[in-house]
């Protein structure tokens, strides 16, 4: 099973591997809303409450079968996530770790191609809603045993990570460990300017 990956121009392509093996999750953190407006998205890529939906996974099920030389990537901090995106139509595609030897990535349902129905369909319902005290409404903070869907996606990085699977990544390159495109780190002005507008509402 896969399910096919695009950016909004259609320049980047690809699938996404083992739909079964992933997390459909909303995170409301103020990080996650800044990303939205620093790039300049907010309105397509957050929810009424503020609330970006990301597909997690393994780095090593995201293979790109076109446009790869059209990622781009972005950090709020020196030390933050590697947020993807597209240079061409700038869509946001995932967020990884800076150490490629964390085989996380976050697939964001911006280039998850199809309808949110469609998502469901191959993604399951959405599992686990976090940081939800930075929500844009009222969104009940997750219950105890919600955290139990994290056993979808837990193992799995693990043994991805002690048997070396962490080296299949479209994200970094193996040899040399760095990213594919050098993560671009707004400057205080920027980031200041985005967190103000992720904290002054939901959307733009």
């Amino acid at each position: 099973m896969t399910h096919p990956l695009r950016c909004r121009c259609g320049t980047l392509q690809g699938e996404l591997l083992r739909p079964d093996k992933t997390l459909r999750a909303v995170c409301y953190c103020i990080d996650c809303r800044t990303y939205a407006h620093a790039l300049g998205d907010a309105a397509r890529t957050l929810d009424e409450n503020g609330g970006t939906e990301v597909v997690a996974t393994q780095a090593r099920y995201v293979r790109f079968t076109a446009g790869a030389g059209s990622l781009a990537c972005i950090s709020l901090t020196g030390r933050g996530l590697l947020r993807w995106y597209t240079s061409c139509c700038r869509t946001p595609v995932a967020n990884t770790p800076r150490d490629m030897r964390l085989p996380y990535a976050g697939v964001m349902h911006t280039c998850l191609a199809g309808t949110a129905s469609e998502r469901a369909r191959a993604f399951g319902p959405v599992r686990l809603r976090v940081n939800t005290h930075h929500a844009g409404g009222a969104v009940p903070p997750p219950r105890f045993w919600e955290w139990a869907a994290l056993l979808r996606t837990g193992p799995g990085l693990l043994w991805s990570r002690l048997s070396g699977g962490w080296r299949e990544t479209p994200f970094f390159d193996t040899a040399s460990e760095r990213p594919r495109a050098e993560p671009r780190v707004l400057d205080a002005a920027q980031l200041q300017s985005a967190r103000n507008a992720a904290i002054g509402g939901a959307r733009e």
